[in-house]
């Protein structure tokens, strides 16, 4: 289903899978960059015929790394979202590598026009790797999200088709 890479494996997500998700998501390097979902909100998602959540493995020590959930596959307008990447061991190419994977799926298999997402503006690490990726600032939901010391920001990002360079 997908390209191969010499560095990570994209399998579908299993109900085994979900309690190493809630534990990446719960990690505070994670958890402040997104909303957490419910064990419960994630093993619905593997049925969902919209979504395709997905596992990414270290193909080279056969380890768990991540995750990506994708939403929009019945989207008459050709746009999917990605809603969701998380990575637990930071800064070894997993997702550089994983998007790279999913841009190509995206564009040239599942041939989608528009791949976008959204990102805490104070995501830097996150803000980085998107725009190395060709993705483009679209726009910003200012003040969107509420938490505990007020409100936060997100930047909507996408990429098309004809912007694609595989």
């Amino acid at each position: 289903m997908f390209e191969d890479s010499y560095l990570i494996n994209l399998r579908n997500t299993k109900k085994d899978d979900i309690d190493f998700i809630c534990d990446l998501e719960s990690n505070i390097e994670n958890s402040q960059f997104i909303i957490p979902w419910s064990k419960v909100k994630h093993f619905n998602s593997l049925t969902d015929d919209n979504l395709l959540h997905l596992i990414i493995e270290d193909k080279n020590i056969n380890t768990r790394v991540g995750y990506i959930i994708l939403a929009g596959l019945r989207n008459p307008n050709q746009s999917l979202e990605l809603m969701r990447i998380t990575i637990g061991s930071k800064g070894k190419g997993y997702g550089n590598e994983a998007l790279r994977i999913i841009k190509d799926w995206t564009f040239n298999k599942f041939k989608a026009n528009r791949l976008w997402l959204d990102v805490k503006v104070n995501n830097t690490r996150a803000m980085h790797l998107y725009k190395k990726q060709g993705f483009t600032v679209e726009g910003t939901l200012r003040e969107c999200l509420k938490n505990k010391n007020g409100y936060e920001s997100l930047h909507i990002m996408s990429i098309l088709k004809r912007e694609y360079i595989d």
